[in-house]
């Protein structure tokens, strides 16, 4: 692959330096995107793969087509008159204590939390509800720039030992550190290459962690297929940690681990997907005890939520879309021998435990309910929350008497609660000071008629006395895939766009678990489609009601959700005005080439699969629809150097189809994020940057002069 080269060619500002306030900027030239002559036959049919270099992310050739990519965008963004005001005002706001509901291990009860603008949030602790508070970790610390991020803490039962994992740069791969918890000295050598995984102790002598074996090539994109459990015993070296399961005897895609309360059993999951999984438990109490199956097949999903003796307390959605909680002896522990315990409804269940009580985390036309059974099944009660919305956070230990709890909705900013277990009682435990009058706003939820006549709920939030003349700006905001669910929440983000006059939209769609299992399979592989109708039915009865106009729409969703908006613009670009694709799954015939697409297939199926399936993916893939002449909205492509979830060849790909062939003035920018990943421990100086790119963006390219600037 020689003389491929992308070289920046001059750009044309227009308005910001002339004087003419009323006239946009303009791009002249995008950066030249070289070509290859790469094709690719699938079931007879030839498809051209002009821009396959891109997905080589360690080439020279590459790193200078990001760099001048991001030249053009930022120097087209930060000519934005009123981009700098977003970013004053986002920083305001952002700048609020936060913290989470404290959780107890050992004699210390341990809390997440951020003084406001810090980059990561810190670790504290205090012996005791009532002790003295201390920093016990600080991941601010982990990195000169911040962007290594605590991705998860596991303590030993008696919480004596804490083995935390940290990500660089975004990545998916993990180090696990070890440490004493009382003096905070670490106990051993960083585990490695640890990826998709918890730590899941055994005593106080060592723990269970899943990986993969390290790629060849790129471990940023090069895909991995056999995940493996391993028992790391605490103090010997990581190379004689033993393979519990996995490997090339029982090769599986994704395996977890983990140990019953008890100590008991060690629990084992293991899938070929996102969607279903096997369940395997060992009795710990002898070494030599067998993996004994549980559940076999990956049709339905099963996890062990606790158990009492040999009595297993499972959570499946076997015969049960909406999901049930079983039980079964662990000496039988075959699906047929499953009894129920809380019966399937018609509402999607979760559940959790705390207190010796069993709490049931119902979705209701995607609002949280709580109940509370005991370990027979019966109900004690139902849970009185402070309002409609969403709570989370129902566990706790057994033998404690209370719980803490988090509520939100869209315009509730996230609390913490108090409850106690026997009484059923709660108290406000901790709330945000925020610069917000929730009185200021309202939400409603709708239900909107899809294509095929679906009924499809969305909410949407607003400044009270919003007219619904069309003229609003409106962010719609969704996701459907892989059975995610997306719930009513707060966001200090989004303030800034609803202050300003803003709307917010956010539909269900297909796809998601909102509404179980067969309604996540109706937006999965050949009815996918029903995802993508979903999400333009919803734009189309926001401009039928009168709350937005195309002109003044904007779409966005990330990852999966960056497919929906590429996939949507590429068969309705008359419909918007804006597009945000982020982090975006963009090429559907080579998406599961990648790190762990392969896992993927569930929800997508593959262009391997069948001639059918190939065009299927082909007919919808956004790389692939992008058509010459026709006048795409402005777009905003969102991406990160070190997303291995996604990566960023995705992006790159679909930005290069679209500045050679979309037919409008208005723009197509791709940001590219250095040492950032998908998006989890971003610090937050590159999320604030991030959001006041996006939008004053999307205000610019429709004409809305935010905060009194000029334009």
């Amino acid at each position: 692959m020689n003389k491929i080269w992308a070289f920046p060619l001059a750009l044309a500002f227009f308005a910001c330096n002339s004087g003419e306030k009323n006239q946009k900027m303009e791009i002249k030239d995008y950066p030249e995107t070289a070509k290859v002559d790469t094709v690719d036959t699938y079931f007879g049919t030839d498809v051209p793969d002009p821009y396959r270099w891109l997905e080589d992310d360690r080439s020279e050739q590459t790193a200078e087509w990001v760099k001048a990519q991001n030249e053009v965008t930022f120097g087209y963004l930060n000519n934005i008159p009123f981009r700098d005001k977003i970013e004053e005002r986002l920083t305001e706001l952002w700048n609020y204590a936060k913290e989470s509901a404290p959780r107890k291990h050992g004699d210390y009860y341990y809390t997440y939390k951020n003084d406001g603008l810090q980059n990561q949030w810190v670790v504290y602790r205090k012996k005791g509800l009532d002790g003295a508070e201390s920093v016990f970790l600080d991941p601010n610390t982990f990195s000169e720039d911040a962007t290594t991020s605590l991705a998860g803490t596991f303590f030993t039962k008696d919480g004596s030992l804490l083995a935390y994992s940290i990500s660089e740069g975004g990545s998916d791969w993990r180090k696990v550190i070890v440490m004493n918890a009382e003096d905070k000295s670490i106990v051993e050598d960083t585990i490695r290459n640890v990826k998709f995984s918890g730590v899941s102790w055994k005593g106080n002598e060592g723990f269970f962690y899943s990986s993969y074996d390290k790629p060849e090539g790129s471990e940023l994109s090069a895909k991995t297929q056999e995940h493996k459990l391993y028992y790391h015993k605490l103090n010997t070296p990581q190379s004689e940690d033993e393979l519990i399961f996995g490997g090339s005897e029982t090769p599986r895609r994704y395996i977890g681990g983990y140990v019953s309360d008890d100590e008991k059993f060690l629990f084992i999951s293991a899938s070929v997907s996102t969607s279903g999984n096997e369940l395997y438990v060992k009795d710990l109490s002898d070494w030599s005890n067998p993996i004994v199956p549980i559940a076999e097949g990956f049709e339905s999903e099963h996890s062990v939520l606790d158990n009492d003796g040999d009595r297993l307390l499972i959570e499946t959605n076997l015969n049960a879309p909406n999901k049930r909680l079983v039980e079964v002896d662990a000496n039988d522990p075959s699906t047929e021998n499953y009894k129920d315990v809380i019966p399937e409804t018609e509402n999607v269940l979760n559940v959790s435990t705390a207190g010796g009580y069993i709490f049931a985390n119902y979705m209701v036309d995607v609002k949280t309910e709580i109940h509370q059974f005991d370990y027979e099944g019966n109900k004690v009660r139902q849970v009185e929350l402070p309002g409609i919305g969403s709570a989370g956070g129902f566990g706790a230990e057994k033998d404690d008497e209370k719980l803490y709890y988090s509520f939100t909705s869209f315009t509730y900013p996230s609390a913490i609660f108090e409850y106690d277990i026997e009484k059923g009682t709660s108290e406000l435990y901790w709330k945000p000071e925020i610069d917000f009058n929730s009185e200021d706003y309202e939400t409603e939820q709708v239900f909107y008629e899809s294509k095929d006549g679906t009924k499809v709920p969305m909410f949407i939030t607003y400044k009270k006395g919003m007219e619904k003349n069309g003229k609003n700006p409106t962010e719609l905001y969704a996701y459907g895939g892989f059975n995610v669910s997306l719930r009513p929440s707060f966001s200090v983000a989004r303030l800034v766009w609803l202050e300003e006059g803003g709307i917010y939209a956010q539909p269900n769609l297909r796809g998601g678990g909102e509404y179980g299992e067969e309604w996540h399979k109706a937006g999965t592989k050949m009815q996918k489609q029903n995802v993508f109708d979903d999400f333009i039915a919803a734009a189309e009865y926001l401009i039928a009601e009168g709350y937005t106009s195309s002109d003044k729409l904007a779409i966005s969703g990330g990852s999966n959700g960056g497919l929906l908006v590429g996939a949507t613009m590429t068969q309705r670009p008359d419909l918007m005005q804006v597009a945000f694709p982020a982090v975006g799954v963009m090429d559907m015939l080579r998406y599961h080439t990648f790190t762990a697409g392969a896992g993927w297939a569930y929800d997508y199926g593959t262009s391997e699969d069948s001639k059918e399936m190939f065009e299927y993916l082909k007919g919808y893939s956004p790389v692939h629809n992008v058509k010459a002449g026709v006048k795409y909205p402005a777009t905003m492509v969102t991406t990160a150097d070190h997303d291995d979830r996604v990566v960023p060849a995705h992006s790159f790909k679909f930005a290069a189809e679209l500045q050679e062939k979309h037919a409008s003035e208005s723009p197509v920018l791709i940001r590219i994020e250095t040492n950032a990943g998908h998006g989890a421990g971003k610090p937050t100086d590159k999320i604030i940057d991030g959001i006041a790119d996006k939008y004053s963006f999307a205000w610019y390219n429709m004409g809305v002069v935010p905060m009194d600037e000029e334009m």
